[in-house]
């Protein structure tokens, strides 16, 4: 019995296919792939299937001719087991039970004629998704390559980026890869936004540092001076309000905060009273997938959030409001920072414990004893596991060629997580 061939091909059709590849097709009892696919073989006289006419349908088919032990193909664009059908097929009729023959993906073409390494670069597909999550992955990412579809244009992609303050990165977008009509640009976001472009294409953006030049040449100064944030950014690398020391929550007093909320992949964040979102910030570039929601009163400080998200270009989504309004437009958090409750503990905190996933953990930074006992006591209330640490940070100050120490004003960390998640340590 012949292992069902799958089979990319390029936009150059038959043509671009070696001879013993070529023999398959012909001598296939089945030939299944898309139409534009099926097109290239005309003169191919046995059974064909469009996949569009039913995904499980074209793999009952498969699955029936390969038993009786008739010869099937499958064609698929470039490499099928990139955002294609070769890994769906394996999974469903078995990895021993097909073969995999790839071509040049769309992407290597796109960076190819980019001439431009592409090793660095985030892949994603938003074939039959919204555009939304490519803002994130160009926030993260210096460099994000994009397998589009009808509804995900690059001028739909370029219309999110202008709209989340992303003008300044730049879209290369290439047509019709390695067919005669093939087109490959550089182009603005502004101008991506307004242009038409062929159906098949790739997107390719980029986000450069120095605001300087054009196309390939301004990417790789931006690519090389690329800023790598570890954790526990420094204070003063923040936009922050300064009457005395700054309102921000501390380098040390963040770095335990963020150890307390237990930040995994994938996981949704609140920062609850963000000022400066030095929290936030942090989580968001702790794990891949990682997306805060943030909500500030202060007016001021909201321009300072606004700036700090531009600079360190991390998925944080914020709102100027006051909590526990506005947060019913959040998604359910795993994890929940409050920073300040602007006199509203109760009702914040009756909020995030409803909202709060399973597995989810609360952090309540309190400056007060007032503020700590009704944290304390409001979530044991909840149902809630409390844990509390004080953190008082001394750090060190010149004095003329001695040394001094400056305290700041001690914090308790509240954390907090689901009783019947059991007993043991915070960590465990």
């Amino acid at each position: 019995m012949e292992p069902v061939r799958i089979i990319g091909i390029g936009a150059d059709g038959a043509e671009g296919l070696p001879v013993p590849v070529r023999r398959w097709i012909e001598q296939a009892d089945l030939l299944v792939g898309g139409r534009r696919h099926l097109d290239y073989f005309p003169e191919y006289s046995g059974e064909v299937l469009a996949v569009q006419e039913g995904l499980s349908r074209a793999v009952d088919r498969i699955d029936q001719a390969r038993r009786e032990g008739r010869r099937v193909v499958v064609l698929a664009s470039g490499d099928p087991n990139f955002f294609g059908i070769g890994g769906y097929l394996a999974k469903k009729l078995g990895p021993e039970q097909v073969e995999i023959h790839p071509h040049v993906s769309s992407v290597q073409l796109a960076f190819a004629r980019m001439k431009e390494p592409w090793q660095d670069a985030f892949l994603a597909s938003v074939h039959g998704r919204d555009v939304e999550p490519v803002v994130d992955w160009v926030r993260t990412h210096a460099k994000v390559a994009l397998v589009t579809s009808d509804g995900s244009t690059p001028g739909r992609i370029a219309r999110a980026l202008q709209k989340a303050g992303l003008s300044e990165v730049e879209v290369f977008v290439a047509e019709n890869l390695g067919a005669p009509d093939e087109r490959t640009g550089w182009y603005t976001v502004a101008d991506a936004a307004e242009q038409e472009f062929a159906p098949l294409n790739v997107v390719v953006i980029c986000r450069r540092q120095d605001g300087g030049g054009t196309g390939a040449e301004a990417h790789k100064k931006g690519a090389s001076g690329e800023a790598v944030w570890p954790l526990g950014i420094d204070d003063e690398a923040f936009f922050q309000r300064k009457p005395k020391r700054g309102l921000i929550t501390k380098q040390e007093v963040r770095v335990v905060s963020l150890a307390k909320l237990h930040i995994r992949p994938g996981a949704v964040m609140w920062d609850i009273g963000a000022c400066t979102g030095s929290v936030g910030i942090e989580a968001a570039g702790l794990a891949e997938g990682v997306r805060v929601y943030a909500i500030e009163k202060n007016e001021e400080d909201c321009e300072n959030l606004r700036r700090n998200v531009e600079k360190f270009h991390r998925p944080v989504h914020w709102v100027h409001g006051t909590a526990p309004d506005g947060l019913e437009a959040f998604p359910d958090p795993d994890a929940v920072f409050l920073g300040g409750t602007a006199g509203r503990m109760e009702e914040l905190l009756d909020v995030c414990v409803r909202r709060l996933r399973p597995g989810g953990r609360i952090v309540v930074n309190a400056a007060t004893l007032e503020n700590l006992y009704q944290a304390v006591e409001g979530l044991r209330n909840r149902g809630m596991a409390v844990d509390v640490t004080l953190i008082q940070v001394a750090r060190s100050r010149p004095i003329k060629d001695l040394t001094r120490f400056e305290a700041f004003d001690p914090v308790y960390i509240v954390a907090a997580r689901r009783a019947e998640e059991g007993a043991g340590n915070e960590n465990g």
